[in-house]
């Protein structure tokens, strides 16, 4: 098989294009831009293209299939070849359906929580010695690659509801049809491509209406958004609701109460507490036994840049994590601010996704900051810029966040002295809380 990757550069399509070429695949690839870690792991696999940009000349009759990425635009010249020569041209969840179709099929579908949840299976089933496939959007510990694809009878998918490709503009999830999946919650979010909250829910309720009748659906029996959606559109399907589970929070870790005894946690969190429930009942569908699951997830640490602890010495512990939108920033604040209850909390939060930076939508982070002790918000010119929005007003992002105790930056510079300073002036234990989906514009976040 010869497939070729339009936007092979893509955090996902790079590690798909490298599952396949481990799998014996033919795998070629251009790209307009590809950075590390893409570029790296790419170079590392012989994989990473000559040159950068677009060559029509890379699409023949002797290719099998063509996989597009989301950053290719309609009239990328290798797509416009590939589609005028009539060869098959899949996005990558397209593409994933179609080697999974023999197999038991598992999404983690939801607004938040997903890459937690479906790290939490993957570390489970690899300790318990289950064979199985997945594609995760994050570098899980004990995991070379985010994507794999091999004769094994099941796959665990992270499912995105965001569009598949420029071509095929329905959200991921719509093409995996799974047996089994979970739903973890919906808060609105991606306003550039749904407008009203009532438009982004749809997409979660036409995912549940075309599940197999009998399929199982695992789903957060406190979000009140998915117990409506559920109740309205999912009585073909076996219904397992989860909680949060019951746990304290001692000087060393989260004690998990159990029927299988107590149970010590390296992660925290309510919100974790919650996708580790989701988690276990996946597992359970599985033939994994509570009394197994729990003596794997002990060993779960965490996935990359999910409450990920960057630094921790005397009377000063760092985190950083990928929270972006106002739910995940809401219970990554609360957290953090439980699990840390006598540390000053310096909480720093970058706009830096399409529907963060929009003014319209900025009002839906009115007080996610009030836990922090001393918070700042930081967005950047080059990203409104890139993202085609009008620049911001700080005074406007503070109204909006409904806290007047809040800094707003828009220079990095500014903003490092900020937290050196707001670090440095306190007379108890400091906790330094780092959320944003990008890098706070290349920001060297060890150096705190």
């Amino acid at each position: 098989m010869h497939i070729h990757f339009i936007a092979v550069g893509g955090a996902i399509m790079h590690q798909l294009a490298i599952a396949l070429h481990r799998k014996g695949y033919t795998v070629t690839g251009s790209d307009d831009e590809i950075t590390d870690p893409a570029r790296t792991n790419l170079s590392h696999y012989g994989l990473l293209p000559p040159a950068q940009g677009w060559f029509p000349e890379k699409i023949t009759t002797a290719l099998d299939a063509v996989i597009l990425g989301m950053h290719a635009k309609e009239d990328n010249p290798e797509l416009k070849k590939a589609r005028e020569a009539g060869i098959a041209v899949y996005s990558f969840p397209e593409y994933m359906y179609e080697v999974s179709r023999d197999k038991k099929r598992v999404v983690v579908a939801g607004s938040h929580g997903k890459t937690t949840t479906t790290s939490m299976i993957m570390h489970v089933l690899r300790d318990q010695e289950v064979d199985f496939d997945y594609l995760v959007g994050a570098r899980v510990e004990g995991f070379d690659h985010s994507v794999r694809i091999s004769d094994a009878p099941v796959i665990i998918l992270e499912g995105d509801e965001y569009p598949a490709s420029v071509i095929e503009k329905r959200p991921k999830i719509h093409f995996y049809h799974p047996q089994i999946s979970v739903l973890t919650g919906i808060a609105w979010d991606h306003v550039n491509v749904f407008p009203t909250f009532e438009q982004y829910k749809e997409q979660f309720a036409i995912y549940l209406r075309e599940m197999d009748e009998g399929s199982v659906l695992i789903y957060n029996a406190e979000d009140k958004e998915v117990v409506s959606l559920v109740g309205k559109e999912a009585a073909h399907l076996k219904l397992m609701p989860y909680v949060t589970p019951n746990f304290r929070i001692t000087d060393n870790a989260v004690v998990l109460t159990t029927s299988e005894g107590k149970v010590n946690l390296q992660i925290f969190g309510s919100h974790n507490l919650q996708n580790m429930e989701a988690a276990r009942k996946v597992c359970n569908t599985l033939g994994v036994s509570d009394a197994a699951f729990y003596r794997s997830i002990a060993g779960f640490s965490g996935a990359a840049r999910r409450l990920e602890k960057i630094v921790e010495r005397e009377e000063f512990i760092a985190y950083r994590d990928f929270a972006h939108a106002p739910s995940k920033l809401k219970a990554t604040l609360s957290a953090v601010r439980d699990r840390f209850p006598e540390h000053k909390l310096v909480a720093c939060f970058e706009l830096h996704t399409f529907s963060s930076l929009n003014s319209t939508f900025l009002s839906e982070y009115a007080h996610t900051m009030d836990p922090a002790d001393e918070g700042a918000v930081f967005f950047s010119a080059h990203a409104l810029q890139l993202k085609g929005l009008p620049s911001l007003d700080p005074a406007e992002v503070r109204r909006h966040f409904a806290n007047e105790r809040l800094s707003v930056f828009e220079d990095r510079a500014a903003l490092e002295a900020w937290i050196r300073s707001a670090v440095g002036n306190s007379h108890r234990p400091v906790c330094l809380l780092l959320m944003s989906s990008g890098t706070f514009e290349g920001m060297d976040l060890a150096s705190f």
